[in-house]
């Protein structure tokens, strides 16, 4: 129990952090719609940086967490001497040493075939229609900005694959604020950049890319002192001592597995912004807006929580403590549960308010507010199951079993895609919003059929605990989410014609409180576990 409410303590902890990174992240997003709406520019600058993102999560994120942690979980389980200490620092030195040299290739390579394949993401014209003179103007403007913006955000990559190593071994040694707190320096950075250069650089996006680049190299160097203060080293060594060390060789043969399931998963958006460019100008960049803004909802819990439980349900399967496994995975799952339900509940009534008090202003007009709102409710509809996939991954990276979530990862892809080409043309954007909802639901089905395959996990009893506390979360969000609803009318009625803030504010904040204090009494009448576990910790 003890182990247990660990994951409150330590999850709030990071949830300051990740909540600081998610509001910077937002103002990066609002900064963004400002200078670029959802024009060319925002889609030319949201499709070249999905690309380096996509191989950061192949070979960062994911990566670290899949293999990494866990092999670097074993070398300390293996005790102080001398010995383990060094074989354990060749080790991290290995690993370092190939997530930069597999990234510089990448980067290389990425860079030189640029121009070859902006042209999948990009519209071509139609040379019969009557626009047609417009649309091969807009084409080439969109194709050789999408280029540039993409060499220069390239080498990205390679400074935040190194700042994903460094947050593997903090987060692996039990530390999480340094790595919590770096998207902040991160966004800032962007944000800042933007302003500061966009009068000086032929448009906006240039601008941004920058700071793209810079705050990725300082989201490295500010973890470094850090992994530094735990006693182990940040080196290098040669590429043949890389690929032939122990432990690489270890991280290797989980990762590769676990990279096809991972490749199929961050796909999803690739391909995703892909058919969106070639649905109309906006929707591949009201798509990112929409993510962000879901992101900052699921990031600061899903991710926090996910994080702090990975080396922990390690500990516990390396020394077959499965009943402690059991309960903090459970435990996990009925917190994200217990916010991503009610959030859903009361982004869906409160949806044009949230996203025109962020976003609009400038290029972002009343146009770009319908588009981006139609596409975030049916983004913030599968809010539950995106949050639990990343609740339930770290169990089988803990145990190991990453060809299972390998699976998983090619359920989701697949059905995503297959919806995408189903839904996007009769439902534009809002159908491949839909389709990684639906996906995501998809997805968390297939994790919990695949639990049967791990080692004593109580497949029955996580299930079941789930589905239970889940439909629980419905009801009393339904029954805070009426007299919200009207709540919420009357105050966009009455503050119709304030300014901004205002206006589309105060139904947020009402409305909010409303919700709130509704929730927070279901939970205390029923004397809710979970909740009772939290407030036990504020207090404290």
């Amino acid at each position: 129990m003890k182990k247990n409410k660990s994951i409150v303590r330590s999850g709030l902890l990071l949830t300051l952090m990740t909540f600081a990174s998610r509001i910077m992240g937002l103002v990066r997003e609002i900064t963004k719609a400002s200078f670029l709406g959802t024009g060319i520019y925002a889609d030319s600058f949201s499709v070249a940086f999905m690309i380096p993102n996509l191989f950061r999560r192949l070979f960062a994120e994911n990566a670290i967490s899949a293999a990494f942690i866990p092999t670097f979980k074993d070398y300390l389980a293996k005790g102080d001497s001398e010995e383990n200490k060094k074989s354990t620092q060749e080790f991290l030195a290995s690993t370092l040493t190939l997530v930069t040299f597999m990234t510089t290739c990448v980067v290389v390579i990425g860079v030189l075939i640029a121009p070859l394949i902006m042209p999948f993401f990009c519209d071509k014209p139609d040379a019969g229609a009557a626009d047609y003179a417009v649309q091969l103007e807009k084409y080439l403007l969109d194709k050789s900005e999408t280029t540039i913006l993409t060499r220069m955000m390239f080498p990205y990559l390679i400074f935040i694959s190194i700042a994903a190593f460094f947050q593997g071994v903090l987060n692996t040694c039990g530390i999480f604020a340094p790595s919590g707190f770096t998207p902040v320096l991160f966004n800032g950075i962007v944000v800042v950049s933007t302003y500061a250069l966009a009068p000086h650089t032929s448009n906006p996006a240039r601008a941004m890319a920058i700071g793209t680049i810079l705050g990725g190299s300082v989201q490295a160097i500010f973890q470094w002192p850090f992994v530094y203060k735990t006693g182990w080293k940040a080196e290098l060594t040669s590429i043949k001592k890389a690929f032939t060390n122990p432990g690489t060789r270890k991280v290797i043969g989980l990762l590769a597995p676990t990279i096809i399931g991972i490749a199929a998963y961050q796909l999803n958006d690739t391909v995703s912004t892909l058919i969106a460019k070639h649905v109309s100008f906006g929707v591949a960049s009201s798509l990112q807006y929409s993510i962000r803004l879901q992101e900052l909802i699921l990031g600061i819990f899903a991710v926090s929580i996910g994080t702090v439980i990975l080396p922990d349900l390690s500990g516990f399967a390396n020394s077959k403590d499965w009943s402690q496994f059991n309960s903090m995975l459970l435990q996990a799952i009925k917190i994200m549960t217990l916010i991503s339900i009610p959030i859903t509940a009361y982004s869906l009534i409160n949806g044009n308010e949230l996203i025109s008090l962020l976003y609009k202003k400038n290029q972002f007009d009343d146009k770009s507010v319908a588009m981006t709102l139609g596409i975030f409710r049916f983004h913030i509809s599968g809010l539950l199951f995106i949050a639990l996939n990343r609740i339930i991954a770290p169990a089988f990276y803990a145990q190991k079993k990453t060809k299972l979530a390998t699976l998983a990862g090619l359920v989701n892809f697949g059905t995503n895609i297959l919806l995408v080409l189903i839904l996007a043309k009769p439902m534009g954007g809002n159908g491949i919003a839909f389709a990684l909802s639906l996906a995501s639901m998809f997805n968390t089905i297939a994790l919990f059929v695949f639990m049967k395959k791990m080692e004593a996990i109580e497949v029955g009893r996580v299930v079941k605990g789930t589905i239970l506390y889940a439909l629980k979360m419905c009801v009393f969000s339904v029954i805070a989410a009426v007299p919200t609803y009207f709540v919420h009318n009357l105050t966009v009625e009455y503050f119709a014609g304030y300014s901004k803030i205002i206006y589309y504010g105060a139904p947020i904040l009402i409305s909010g409180i409303v919700f709130a204090v509704i929730g927070v009494l279901e939970l205390i009448i029923t004397r809710d576990e979970i909740i009772s576990v939290i407030l036990h910790k504020v207090r404290k």
